[in-house]
């Protein structure tokens, strides 16, 4: 027998002896956009999802938080407007969570069209490992070939007394009236960003922080700002908390800590981070290595079990747990499976944003890794001083521009309210390494944030 008659026996061979040539485990970003061309190119493909197609970022995630900051961004305008722009502006949550459902509602039927018309195949119920190649869902056995864990993350609860009285952040998005006092307990993405949220909207916010810091892994510098802002808001902030436990107050709830103290509140959002789905899917029983971080991958993204894969928030890795990321890792799949690629998977330049207001985003090389390394330069820049900003009165506002010795751009952090904006500008020069004659090249659509970004590299 050649080597061609060898090669299509094991094609019919693998053809014959599994159901899927890729079977997910879980259909978010880590899945889904990876599953439809993989579909699409002829590969058998299953998704098993016990909850709505899509996973948490269309469904309970980013979608609707933004759908939810969007009025708060237009209170901000009008606020720095006042004499120019008048009138006495607020937001009606009721309407507002509503026009979140109007959004977000759709997008797991969106998501199932375009997995099944591309011939893939969707598996309702939860997923249990039997072996390498078999996942039972509902009392019946699935196999494929190539197996990819893709179950993302939860919300991270407290174990303290009285724990079920809590809410994550799910239970916030789908309030039909807004408490009139919250207690906000962390200092990540969630919490600041609720905290913004809730006290735009009237509020009286309390956000208990378990230590001094908040947004641990952002710039301190703008995470002091963007503090001192929502402190001047009215927000309240803790430091140095240790909850205790939380307890029913007659119409309203305790939340003690640190020993005697206590706050009475209407509402309680645990907001102590978010931790990966590893639990009761049969990974102990295959062999699948992992940690309190995550699933541990080699450097294709492949676990320790050859055949199974992982993708997303659920996997241990040092790139941030956000969207993109597990976009690009599931696309990145899609390429090895389907031969275009053998290399290991190279991340690109991933920037991350918290939507406060105003927002802090950053990509690349951050200003704390610049200080612990004398290769880098920093360069900074007060934005209201840009002629720019001064169109709609942005009054906070600043960046940081991270240079290597070659004087390429590497890293940027920003705190404005068109963060987002710009750092998308400058994620180009960052992840390609643009040299001085080729930034000298991009013209710019003027006056725009565009032009005003790119001329303070």
């Amino acid at each position: 027998m050649n080597v061609t008659q060898f090669f299509k026996t094991e094609v019919v061979y693998m053809s014959e002896k599994y159901q899927y040539d890729v079977l997910y485990l879980g259909s978010g970003h880590g899945a889904f956009d990876g599953a439809i061309p993989l579909a699409a190119s002829g590969k058998r493909v299953g998704l098993i999802e016990e909850d709505k197609v899509g996973g948490t970022c269309p469904n309970r995630g980013c979608n609707a938080k933004i759908t939810l900051d969007n009025p708060v961004q237009l209170l901000r305008h009008q606020e720095r407007m006042n004499g120019i722009v008048n009138g006495d502006l607020s937001i009606d949550w009721t309407k507002s969570v509503e026009h979140e459902h109007e959004v977000i509602d759709g997008l797991p039927d969106m998501i199932s069209g375009l997995l099944t018309s591309s011939n893939a195949e969707i598996i309702t119920g939860r997923g249990k490992f039997i072996d390498e190649h078999t996942i039972e869902v509902n009392g019946k056995n699935y196999t494929s070939d190539k197996i990819v864990i893709s179950t993302g993350q939860r919300p991270h609860r407290l174990d303290v007394p009285g724990k079920e009285l809590a809410h994550d952040s799910t239970d916030f998005m789908n309030l039909t009236k807004l408490p009139q006092k919250i207690v906000i307990i962390g200092g990540g993405y969630i919490s600041m960003e609720f905290a913004t949220i809730a006290n735009a909207v009237g509020s009286d916010v309390t956000v208990l922080l378990h230590h001094k810091k908040a947004l641990r892994k952002f710039n301190q510098e703008y995470v002091r700002q963007i503090l001192d802002d929502l402190d001047d808001r009215g927000v309240n902030f803790i430091d140095n908390a240790e909850v205790n436990s939380f307890e029913k107050d007659g119409d309203h709830f305790k939340v003690s800590y640190n020993g005697e103290e206590s706050l009475t509140t209407d509402w309680i959002l645990d907001a102590t981070g978010r931790i990966p789905n590893v639990e009761n899917i049969g990974l102990d029983t295959i062999g699948v290595e992992y940690n309190d971080n995550g699933i541990e991958v080699n450097e294709h993204l492949q676990t320790s079990v050859d055949n199974i894969y992982a993708s997303g928030d659920v996997l241990d890795k040092i790139e941030p747990k956000l969207t993109p990321t597990a976009i690009f890792e599931s696309t990145y799949l899609t390429q090895l499976f389907t031969g275009q690629t053998e290399k290991a998977i190279n991340y690109p330049a991933i920037p991350t944003v918290v939507f406060t207001s105003p927002q802090i985003a950053e990509v690349g090389i951050t200003p704390n890794d610049a200080a612990k390394d004398d290769q880098y330069t920093v360069k900074t820049n007060h934005l209201p001083d840009a002629w720019f900003r001064q169109v709609d009165k942005e009054l906070l506002g600043d960046n940081t521009l991270i240079y290597n010795y070659k004087g390429e751009l590497v890293g940027a952090s920003e705190i404005s309210d068109q963060a987002v904006d710009a750092i998308n500008v400058l994620l180009p020069a960052i992840e390609f390494k643009f040299t001085a004659e080729q930034l000298g090249r991009i013209v710019h659509l003027f006056p725009s944030l565009a032009s005003d970004t790119w001329s303070q590299i």
